[in-house]
C-alpha cells in the first residue's frame, strides 16, 4: 500500500517542537495511526494503543506503572479508553519540561476533552484529522480556502484538472485512506464492516443499549439529509425511534468525527432568524454506501446530485482549514424568505459568500443572494461560486468562480 502523506505532518511536527503533549483526534480508520507511525521512524519513539485490552486495563488500574512501562518518547494510541492516565502524564510533564514527549490519538472527543480540559490545559496541542482532503490525494499541500484571486490561481496551478464524471467518482468512492490507496478494491465491502466493526462499537462504548438495525436505520435516514438543515423528528420517524434516541445518537456521530455542522451566520446587526444547523458528513462514500448509489454515474444524474455535491464541498472547505490545525470559521445563512447562501467564510475581517453549483457556466444571478449579508456589522468581501467551470474565473470585479477540483 503506499503511504499518503497528510497536511498535518507539518502542523504535527511544529507543535511538537512548542508543547510537551500533541493529541490528534478523528474518526478510526482516518490514519491517524498510521501517520504518526510514519513520523516516528528512525526514531526511539515507544508505541502502545490501548485497543489491547491488557494495556488498557493496566493503563486504568495503574496509571503510573503505565506509564513507567511506556516511558515518553511514546506514542499511546485511543487514549479516551483510560482518562486515568491524564493526571499522570500531567505530573511527568510539569517535572521534566520536554518538548513532544507525549503523541496521543484518540477516536472519542467529548469523553477526550474532559480529560484533557481538566489536567492538560496549557500542555497540550489538540488536532483534529478527517478523513483524506482532494490536495493530500493529490500530493499537494493545501492553506486554508481563501477568496483572492492570486491565492486561487495558484491553488489551480497545483492541481490536476478534473471534469463532472472526475468529480462524482471521486464523491462516489470517499476520501478513506484505505479505499484511495488502493488497498481496500471492493468500498461495500470496506464500508459495511466499517460500520458493523467501528462505528457500532463505538456507540455501544457511548451509549446505554443500541439495537444494531434500528441503528443502522437511523445513520441511513441522516446520510439520506446530508446538507439539510437538522429534523430530529423526521431522523426519529425514519429510524423509528424517539426524538431523545435520535438526538444521543446524532450527538455520538458528532462525538466520533462522522457528521458536522453548519450553524446560521448572524450578528449583532444581522438578526439570526434560523437557529437549526444544517448536517454534514466528512466522507460522501459513507453517504452514497447509507444512500444505495450504485455507481458516481447513477449518483451525477440522481435526486441526490446536488446535496451530495455540496455535501463534498463543504467538507472540503473545512479539511483545508482543519489540515492546517485551524478552526474553520464556517456558516450558511437563511433569512426569513427562506433565501439561502450555502457557505459564509469569516476571515481577514471580512465575510465571503459561497455558493455552490454543479453548473460549468455559472451566471450573474447566482451573486444576487450575497447582497443579504450587506447589513452586517463585517463588511462584505469577494464573493464565490464553486461550480464545474474548469479553470479559475470571474463573474465581475467582486465574484469569483472556483472549479471544484481547485478547492
Amino acid at each position: 500500500m503506499n503511504y499518503i502523506a497528510r497536511s498535518l505532518e507539518t502542523v504535527i511536527g511544529e507543535a511538537a517542537k512548542e508543547y510537551p503533549i500533541v493529541l490528534v483526534t478523528g474518526p478510526r480508520q482516518v490514519g491517524k495511526t498510521t501517520m504518526l507511525q510514519k513520523m516516528m521512524e528512525g526514531t526511539d519513539r515507544g508505541y502502545v494503543s490501548l485497543d489491547d485490552l491488557n494495556e488498557r486495563n493496566l493503563a486504568k488500574t495503574d496509571p503510573q506503572l503505565f506509564l513507567e512501562l511506556h516511558k515518553p518518547p511514546v506514542l499511546i494510541d485511543e487514549v479516551q479508553y483510560a482518562p486515568e492516565i491524564f493526571t499522570y502524564i500531567k505530573i511527568h510533564v510539569d517535572s521534566h519540561h520536554e518538548a513532544g514527549a507525549f503523541w496521543l490519538t484518540g477516536s472519542q472527543v467529548f469523553k477526550l476533552m474532559k480529560g484533557v480540559q481538566e489536567s492538560l490545559a496549557g500542555r497540550v496541542a489538540v488536532l483534529s484529522m478527517t478523513t483524506l482532503s482532494q490536495a493530500e490525494i493529490s500530493g499537494v499541500q493545501a492553506s486554508p480556502l481563501c477568496v483572492a484571486l492570486p491565492e486561487l490561481q495558484t491553488r489551480a496551478k497545483d492541481r490536476k484538472e478534473m471534469d463532472a464524471g472526475e468529480v462524482f467518482e471521486r464523491i462516489f468512492r470517499g476520501s478513506m485512506p484505505g479505499v484511495v490507496s488502493g488497498q481496500i478494491t471492493n468500498s461495500k465491502i470496506f464500508y459495511s464492516s466499517y460500520l458493523s466493526t467501528y462505528i457500532e462499537r463505538d456507540v455501544k462504548e457511548l451509549s446505554d443499549a443500541i439495537d444494531s438495525l434500528k441503528f443502522f436505520r437511523f445513520i441511513t435516514a441522516v446520510a439520506a439529509r446530508c446538507s439539510q438543515m437538522l429534523n430530529i423528528s423526521d431522523i426519529a420517524q425514519d429510524a423509528d425511534i424517539n426524538q431523545k434516541q435520535a438526538k444521543d445518537w446524532i450527538h455520538i456521530l458528532e462525538t466520533l468525527g462522522i457528521i458536522f455542522y453548519l450553524h446560521p451566520y448572524s450578528n449583532n446587526l444581522l438578526k439570526r432568524l434560523v437557529k437549526t444547523p444544517k448536517l454534514y458528513f466528512y466522507d460522501t462514500g459513507l453517504v452514497c454506501y447509507l444512500t444505495k448509489w450504485t455507481s458516481a454515474s447513477v449518483l451525477e444524474s440522481g435526486a441526490m446530485n446536488g446535496a451530495i455535491l455540496e455535501n463534498y464541498v463543504v467538507s472540503e472547505i473545512a479539511k483545508t482549514y482543519l489540515n492546517s490545525g485551524l478552526e474553520p470559521a464556517m456558516y450558511y445563512y437563511r433569512d426569513k424568505d427562506s433565501k439561502e447562501i450555502d457557505v459564509v467564510l469569516e476571515q481577514n475581517g471580512e465575510l465571503n459568500p459561497i455558493e455552490i453549483k454543479k453548473t460549468s457556466n455559472p451566471g450573474t444571478e447566482l451573486t444576487r443572494v450575497f447582497s443579504l449579508l450587506d447589513k452586517a456589522s463585517v463588511p462584505r468581501g469577494k464573493g464565490a461560486i464553486i461550480c464545474m467551470k474548469p479553470s479559475v474565473g470571474a463573474i465581475d470585479r467582486d465574484n469569483y468562480i472556483i472549479p471544484i477540483w481547485a478547492i
